[in-house]
């Protein structure tokens, strides 16, 4: 059985763990909205809703690269580290994962929190 979550990464981060996934979806994070049209290099912080089974996600739990956010439909905040990165987004200060999710989602709706 599989589980979806979400973290902050870099795409090089992402690219190491990425063949262990049943499925992922990312957008690169940026300081304004151009993010999108700037050039890719591995360094390019990234938020990612990855599909994996538990193993995977203790994985990148342990791995410092990547930041867990909390689960989408827990009332937590997001931490600050994490607001920051998502600001360009809309994400507002004291948002929780579903919130930081929703906004996203309308640069990629594939982000948008489910449940199946």
């Amino acid at each position: 059985m599989t589980g979806r979550r979400y973290y902050i990464t870099t795409l090089a981060d992402w690219h190491r763990h990425a063949h262990r996934f049943a499925n992922s979806h990312w957008l690169a994070l940026g300081n304004d909205d151009s993010a999108a049209s700037r050039e890719l290099t591995d360094a390019t912080r990234i938020i990612v809703l990855v599909d994996a089974d538990e193993g995977v996600h203790l994985a990148l739990d342990d791995d410092a690269a990547f930041e867990a956010l909390p689960h989408p439909f827990a009332p937590k905040a997001i931490s600050h580290a994490a607001h920051e990165a998502l600001a360009a987004h809309g994400v507002a200060p004291g948002s929780t994962t579903f919130d930081a999710a929703e906004a996203i989602a309308r640069a990629h709706p594939l982000l948008r929190p489910r449940v199946f």
